[in-house]
Order: C-alpha cells, then sequence, then structure tokens
C-alpha cells in the first residue's frame, strides 16, 4: 500500500508528524493509501520553499513562464487517462467523466495562462507634466486548498493565473482526494518550488491558511471549511478567494419543453453523482407541465444506473465516503418523513461501496433539509409552482447564492430571473458560457471574483508609480 509524502522545493519529502490517514476506495472500501495527517512544521517548509523560487519564477518574464506552463499542460492532457482512473479510485468519478474533465482541465490551464500575454500588467498616464504608471506586482506565494469533488479541474483552473502572473503555490488537496493530486506534481515540469504540495487534513490547511508567508489563500470547499479559512486569512489580512457550497435552483416555465427540461435536469442533478457545487438541488416547475415534467424526469433517473466508475458503461460512481452517503440519505428521509413523496430511488443499496441510486421527489417544501441545506448527492428535489414569478421568488430565498438556470422562452421572465441572487446564471443551457467568465458568488456561497481578468487582478498587488518632471532652477 502506497504511502503520500509531500512535495518541498521539488524534492518529495515525509510529514514532521508521523500520524496518518487512510484512503479508501468508495467502491469496494478498500483502503488504498494512506497520507499524512498534516503539520506546521510541513507548511513551514513548503511556503519557505515557494518563497525560495518565486523571484527566480518572476525573472523569467510573462511570456516564458506562459510557454513553460503550456508545456506542463500539454502533460497533463496526455496523461488525463491515468489521472482519471486515480481520481476514480480516490473519490469515485467514472473514468470516461473523468477524462473529459481533466483534458478540459489541461486546455483551462493552457488558456488561463496565455490570457497573461493581453493581461495589463503596467499601463502609463500622462498628466500635469508627469507621468503616473500602474505597475500590478505578484502576491509572492499563494496558498491553494481545493476539494475533492474535482480534484484535478479544480487545481488547473486555479494555479494557471496564479503562477502565470509569477507568483508561486502551495497546494493543499482535500485528504479525501489526494492521489490524483500527488500525480499532478510528479508530473510537474516547471521549475523546483514553484509548485508545493502538502498533505494532511485541517492541521496542514489551517496553518498554510494563516501563514505570515502568504499573499493570497484561495479555498473551494464547504461552507463551515471556507469560514475557518476566511477568518484564519483575515487575521493575518491576506487576500482570500473563497467558492464554497450552493443550492442552486432551476426554474422550469410553462413555455419549456417538458421532456428536453426533465433530460437537462436529470443530468445537472445526477452527473458526478451530484457532487458538484453547481448541482441542480432545487427544482421549480410550472404547474401547467408539471406532471409531464416529473414522470420524463422519473423516466430519465432510470438510465442513470451506479456502479464502479472503472466500468465504461457506468454512469453513477459512489457518492465519496460514507459520511456523505449518511448525509444524502438524511436529507431524503427527512424529506419523505415531513410528507414528501419519493418517485424513485431512495433506498441505500446493499454491498460494498458508497453507493446511492438517482432519486426523485415531490410535495416537497422548505421545512425539509433537501431544500434548504447542501444535499451534494444525486437528489432531484421537485416543487410545482404556479407562475414564473413565484419560481423566482423561491429560488431566491436561500442563503446561498453560486448559480442558478432557468429554462425559457419569455425575454420578460429571462429579464425577473436577472434579479436571483448568484454569481452565476444560465438561461436554457446549465453550464453555459465561454473561457471569459468571471463571476463572484453571493451569500453563504463565498466572496471574491475570479475568471477572466478578475483571475489577474487577484493574482496581483497595483502599485501607483508617478513620476514628475525634473525641476531645474
Amino acid at each position: 500500500m502506497r504511502t503520500l509524502r509531500n512535495l518541498v522545493g521539488g524534492a518529495w519529502t515525509p510529514s514532521a508528524d508521523p500520524s496518518l490517514l487512510d484512503l479508501v476506495d468508495p467502491a469496494t472500501e478498500e483502503t488504498v493509501a494512506c497520507l499524512p495527517g498534516g503539520s506546521p512544521h510541513d507548511v513551514d517548509r513548503a511556503v519557505a520553499a515557494a518563497a525560495k523560487a518565486q523571484p527566480g519564477w518572476r525573472a523569467l518574464g510573462v511570456a516564458e513562464r506562459v510557454r513553460r506552463i503550456g508545456a506542463y499542460a500539454d502533460v497533463v492532457g496526455a496523461h488525463a487517462d491515468e489521472l482519471a482512473r486515480l481520481q476514480c479510485q480516490e473519490m469515485g468519478q467514472p473514468v470516461v467523466l473523468g477524462r473529459s474533465f481533466v483534458e478540459a482541465g489541461a486546455a483551462a490551464l493552457r488558456n488561463d495562462a496565455e490570457a497573461a500575454l493581453d493581461y495589463p500588467f503596467a499601463t502609463s498616464v500622462a498628466h500635469d507634466g508627469g507621468a503616473t504608471e500602474i505597475v500590478r506586482h505578484p502576491l509572492g506565494v499563494a496558498a491553494v486548498i481545493t476539494p475533492w469533488n474535482f480534484p484535478i479541474a479544480t487545481l488547473l483552473s486555479i494555479i494557471g493565473p496564479l503562477l502565470a502572473a509569477g507568483n508561486t503555490v502551495v497546494v493543499k488537496p482535500s485528504e479525501r482526494s489526494p492521489l490524483s493530486a500527488a500525480r499532478l506534481c510528479e508530473l510537474l515540469s516547471l521549475p523546483d518550488g514553484v509548485v508545493n504540495l502538502v498533505l494532511g487534513d485541517a492541521r496542514a490547511g489551517a496553518p498554510l491558511a494563516e501563514h505570515p508567508g502568504i499573499g493570497l489563500v484561495h479555498f473551494t470547499g464547504s461552507v463551515p471549511a471556507g469560514r475557518a479559512v476566511g477568518a484564519g486569512a483575515g487575521r493575518r489580512l491576506h487576500r482570500a478567494i473563497l467558492e464554497l457550497g450552493g443550492k442552486d435552483p432551476v426554474i422550469i416555465d410553462s413555455d419549456a419543453d417538458p421532456i428536453g427540461a426533465a433530460a437537462a435536469v436529470a443530468h445537472g442533478a445526477f452527473v458526478n453523482s451530484g457532487q458538484i457545487c453547481t448541482s441542480m438541488e432545487r427544482v421549480y416547475v410550472h404547474r401547467a407541465i408539471a406532471d409531464r415534467f416529473v414522470d420524463a424526469l422519473v423516466d430519465a433517473a432510470r438510465g442513470y444506473t451506479y456502479g464502479d466508475g472503472r466500468d465504461a458503461s457506468t454512469v453513477l460512481g459512489p457518492l465519496v465516503d460514507r459520511r456523505q452517503r449518511d448525509l444524502v440519505h438524511g436529507h431524503v428521509l427527512d424529506a419523505a418523513a415531513k410528507g414528501a413523496r419519493i418517485r424513485i430511488g431512495g433506498e441505500v443499496p446493499a454491498g460494498p461501496g458508497f453507493f446511492y441510486p438517482a432519486t426523485v421527489l415531490t410535495g416537497v417544501d422548505d421545512s425539509m433539509a433537501v431544500m434548504t441545506e447542501e444535499t451534494f448527492g444525486p437528489v432531484a428535489p421537485v416543487r410545482v409552482v404556479d407562475s414564473f414569478k413565484e419560481g423566482v421568488e423561491l429560488a431566491s430565498r436561500s442563503r446561498f447564492g453560486l448559480a442558478a438556470t432557468v429554462y425559457t422562452g419569455n425575454p420578460d421572465h429571462v429579464t425577473a430571473a436577472r434579479t436571483i441572487p448568484a454569481g452565476l446564471l444560465w438561461v436554457n443551457e446549465w453550464q453555459g458560457g465561454g473561457p471569459g467568465r468571471l463571476f463572484e458568488p453571493a451569500g453563504d456561497s463565498g466572496m471574491g471574483a475570479w475568471g477572466a481578468q478578475a483571475a489577474y487582478d487577484a493574482a496581483t498587488r497595483p502599485a501607483a508609480i508617478h513620476t514628475a518632471p525634473v525641476q531645474r532652477s
């Protein structure tokens, strides 16, 4: 059985703390690896290595940094199948699905880095006989703390602007999915110390977020953990980008095709076993098409069969661990006890593995956790509304504000949907949008804008340099 180590300054290094955590394959419940529990000393060494490497990395210049990041992206893309299989082993994501996300992550790494070639790292304005230059400096060392549900794609989507801007990074992956991150670092073709890896749970995450040598912490994960990270960063006056949980609504208008909308909602609610921050977790459907929509959604759910993600026919892999499955099933049982109807699914399968079937609930309301708290599982709770306006009002009634989706052909309803407090609004296409997208979550879903130019704004610090004309007597 493999024991994972930290990557510090280009060297694979054992943890200063001998305690180990077991990593369990969620499809078989077999222990497949051990990893360090984490310690402040590990963090100190990694931050020091990143700080030592940063001046040399910055000195390469933007074009050379972008070239090297692009070459690394090519290496990652060439190993997409291997990385997808590691993700499957650690958190259950089907290999076919994982491969597509690794490839997309490699492309995002390359494209996001290339955006540095057009970013205004220096601008100048002449006035009053002098000139003021705005120069954007890298922050130095950035901490990147990533989640378990998309280990590779999330990491690659974050580090491109940070590295291209001249920063170095210390990565702390979730203790629930460290295998793929470790392999990603084994494939590194960047100078030693530019990317460092620290493994562990909060024993590594907390001291990393609060480390005095960090200029920015980028965290993706749960709301409670994000609050702790944000508080730790705040004590050090670090910049923090927090992308946290979601309870994303979808509104199906009366003019929508109920069959097509049901297929779209099934995908948005069940893909990756519902373990997506922007998963469709609250469904509001107009009464005029509700019966046909629900029947079609139940039929679509039957096609989301579960199994080991290493089987190419598997659509739903297991949930990441027993704790997550217990939470998902608890939400379903709570809803059923309060009057919801389970139309399909809703039962824990017998045998090994943390599997859970695609589940559709009707008759739900806001007294149920499944409509107010993040479920993060393959569950689609459906509430019937009498108007699109009512759907918007209910969709807006949440402490979360990550994303929202609407299906409508009515331009006035599209305008009304813009009032939903969310960082992302998708109209007639879930997960739509191009590479220029930038957003900031609302409410408990996080803080700090990311994407496009905002990512480079966050990764750099502006300084104004005013030069007045020389005074001669």
